[in-house]
């Protein structure tokens, strides 16, 4: 099974060109669970629904109760913003979380949860888009707190371990990731590990998603680093979860675009025990489906970075 995660930088820049560009990519892909971060709605259009729709595959997604700011820096009024996971596999329920942020930082950061219908086992999937200020830190490390709850909410009734994906904002050896892992120091949740996928990588293999040589991310002269992640819980039984491969992805021009300010983190999942056939990536699409996730602040259920 693939996974992915990806922020796809609102609608900033030329984002009808971008747009072109992320569905390229994904369609090369072929992820069977996607957690996006960074998802635009406006005038009766939503990014997700159109990738979705491109793709053959299921959607949801949840937006921010808190656009003014992100509106300010675009100069439109008009576009929403969100979170949304995209699943070849029906849905079967999701829920929404808001993070917490004092006033000044708080621009509406959400985690987005979707329980995946996929072969075998049901999937306890999650995307996320924490605080991006560089000193927040400890901004980070609450919203990961409310995080890791949300997860051991939600992540039983499946013996596929959770999957937890997002823009973190936060470097792979900061406190914030450090306490999601909970195997580098007491965890959020007592006995909760997530483990990052990226520790599975070929140590040679190019990590950093916020990356200069992508001239979005040169305009900001911030340094090269992973902030993009996909964490999953310790296997199940027959080590059904284990992290088979880990790359990045959208990390080049598309036809001359650049398709976002982040590159993607691609991760292969196991969904048998060794030695019997796992299906990775899924085969034909399963259809598509549209809807929003119910409750506040999700009724209508992100890129500083």
């Amino acid at each position: 099974m693939r996974v992915l995660t990806w922020n796809l930088w609102w609608r900033f820049g030329p984002w009808r060109e971008r747009r072109k560009a992320i569905t390229t990519v994904l369609r090369e892909l072929r992820p069977d669970i996607v957690g996006l971060q960074e998802v635009w709605a406006a005038g009766g259009e939503n990014l997700a629904r159109h990738l979705a729709e491109e793709l053959g595959m299921h959607w949801v997604w949840a937006a921010s109760d808190q656009p003014e700011k992100w509106r300010k820096r675009l100069g439109d009024p008009t576009v929403d913003i969100g979170v949304a996971v995209l699943s070849r596999r029906p849905v079967v329920e999701h829920e929404v979380v808001r993070l917490p942020a004092p006033e000044d930082l708080d621009d509406g950061r959400l985690a987005l949860y979707a329980l995946v219908d996929a072969p075998g086992h049901r999937v306890p999937f999650f995307t996320v888009h924490l605080t991006s200020a560089l000193h927040a830190s400890a901004v980070r490390r609450e919203q990961v707190g409310v995080v890791a709850e949300f997860v051991a909410a939600h992540r039983g009734g499946t013996d596929f371990p959770p999957v937890v994906t997002g823009d973190f904002n936060a470097w792979p050896d900061s406190d914030e990731i450090r306490l999601l892992g909970g195997y580098k120091t007491a965890p959020a949740v007592p006995g909760q590990v997530l483990l990052d996928a990226w520790e599975y990588a070929d140590p040679q293999a190019p990590s950093a998603t916020w990356n200069r040589a992508n001239p979005h991310v040169a305009a900001a002269f911030d340094p090269n680093v992973r902030v993009d992640y996909v964490h999953v819980g310790p296997p199940g039984p027959g080590g059904i979860g284990r992290v088979v491969a880990v790359r990045r992805a959208g990390d080049a021009p598309v036809d001359g675009v650049w398709p976002s300010d982040h590159a993607a983190v691609v991760v292969d999942l196991a969904t048998e025990p060794p030695g019997e056939p796992s299906g990775t990536p899924s085969g034909e699409p399963s259809g598509t489906s549209s809807g929003k996730p119910s409750g506040t602040p999700s009724e209508e259920a992100s890129h500083d970075r």
